[in-house]
């Protein structure tokens, strides 16, 4: 049978069954590209049980954290007021030093 996501005629390939509707895989990276959800906060794929908040859907617990942070800061309107306060804070950590070492 042939994968659905790269066409390769497989003789070992599987079936999948979700919300009702068949899918044919040739391996389960092909599986995964087709199937699994994404993490709101990164991005990745979401391989295992992952973690569900509010109905958004994330890998680990290190994002669905990361993706609350953001949005409580966001809607307190704290998120431009932090970013330019530490900004300002780092200001001026390009600038070259004060001496010269080696010049005559």
């Amino acid at each position: 049978m042939k994968c659905e996501v790269c066409g390769n005629d497989y003789d070992k390939s599987f079936t999948v069954e979700l919300g009702g509707t068949r899918h044919t895989f040739d391996s389960f990276e092909c599986a995964i590209h087709a199937l699994a959800p994404s993490c709101d906060h990164c991005g990745c794929h979401i391989v295992g049980h992952g973690v569900e908040d509010d109905g958004a859907m994330y890998c680990c617990h290190h994002c669905a954290h990361e993706a609350a942070d953001q949005n409580r800061f966001a809607k307190n309107g704290h998120a431009e007021a932090l970013v330019g306060e530490a900004s300002e804070e780092s200001f001026p950590a390009s600038d070259p030093p004060g001496w010269a070492m080696g010049i005559d």
